[in-house]
């Protein structure tokens, strides 16, 4: 299938249009007509190589809400015309012990990301969402509910289950006390799927600059990460630290504000960490954690609960080639919600 999109093709995270093949339907695959792309953080950290060399020409994108055009001889769940979407990954083994967990991210033999890896069968580098068109296994395509606005789900698909699987699995419901670490695509989904669970949360931010837009949107308070008096006041005061910076930076602050048997866990930067000290962690119980997105199961879970509770990720919704400008302000790290390419905009491209 010939389709058109935009990639980047070399470290300099610069996008260009770029025209290339998807494959030919397999037995079991859907080829998909993307209608929308959401624009993750980690894009820009991959075509930039932060996170090691990529194959380039690289076409990012793994928040992808769209159409099924086609499908193989052996799909059972979806037929054409459904309305559906991918996530940050395309295939896995689905025979250990993690894939018959429906935790596919944490596949044995490893999972295979929506872009810049070696497919599992052709080993031809797999080209994410910023394109017309895609190609995935049925086991990796996850259905949009009717209540959801195609326009702004897409970000649910890596903000959505990177911040909703940390809560389920730290048990987050009624009462319970979350702060979130930055309000930027992640952190803004943490905490409106906190507050939908029952959580009292708090944006843990350097300045009081997103105050309006945490308490917009459910939060309780902010608190100013660098104001000394702040955060000595809020000690113990959390259950759960939900940290979505994307950046290298020092938890040694953070950590005294989790209770006893309290919980930080990182979705947001990914790589070394400025040394902390364990005098808080061995005096409190407490603990550091890391989390990845999450599975499939999961993640149509977060789907379905975003529709049950009217949740829609806060969006602005931009052309195919203003996508240099969003990395531009998603390096600044200067947005409180998430861009979603309309991907109908290529077709007006000259």
């Amino acid at each position: 299938m010939k389709t058109t999109g935009y990639a980047a093709h070399s470290s300099d995270a610069h996008m260009v249009p770029y025209h290339f093949e998807r494959r030919a339907l397999r037995a079991n695959d859907v080829a998909i007509e993307i209608l929308y792309s959401g624009v993750c953080h980690s894009d820009l950290h991959t075509v930039n190589g932060d996170w090691g060399p990529q194959a380039y020409p690289l076409v990012p994108g793994h928040e992808i809400v769209g159409r099924v055009l086609d499908i193989g001889a052996a799909v059972k769940n979806y037929k054409i015309g459904d309305n559906v979407a991918v996530g940050c990954m395309v295939d896995s083994c689905q025979e250990c012990d993690q894939c018959d967990n429906h935790e596919e991210q944490y596949c044995r033999n490893g999972m295979t990301p929506t872009y810049g890896a070696p497919d599992r069968i052709s080993a031809e580098i797999t080209q994410g969402g910023y394109s017309k068109h895609i190609v995935v296994r049925e086991e990796f395509v996850l259905s949009v509910p009717e209540k959801l606005d195609l326009a702004k789900a897409a970000p649910i698909l890596c903000a959505g289950i990177t911040t909703y699987s940390p809560l389920k699995t730290w048990g987050v419901g009624k009462g319970s006390r979350v702060g979130v670490i930055g309000l930027g695509g992640l952190g803004h989904m943490a905490v409106k799927l906190a507050v939908a669970m029952g959580a009292e949360v708090t944006v843990i931010s350097r300045s009081n600059d997103k105050a309006d837009a945490a308490k917009k949107i459910g939060a309780k308070d902010i608190l100013v990460s660098t104001d000394e008096g702040a955060m000595e006041k809020s000690a113990q005061s959390f259950d759960l630290i939900i940290d979505t910076a994307p950046v290298k930076h020092d938890l040694s602050p953070y950590t005294p504000l989790l209770d006893i048997d309290g919980t930080i866990v990182i979705v947001g930067q990914v790589g070394p960490m400025e040394e902390a000290s364990t005098l808080p962690l061995i005096f409190g119980r407490r603990r550091v954690a890391g989390s990845l997105i999450g599975g499939i199961k999961e993640t149509q879970e977060v789907l379905d609960f975003c529709a049950a509770h009217d949740i829609h990720p806060e969006c602005k919704t931009i052309k195919m080639n203003e996508i240099n400008d969003a990395f531009a302000h998603l390096a600044k790290g200067d947005v409180a919600y998430r861009f979603v390419i309309d991907m109908q905009s290529l077709d007006t491209e000259n």
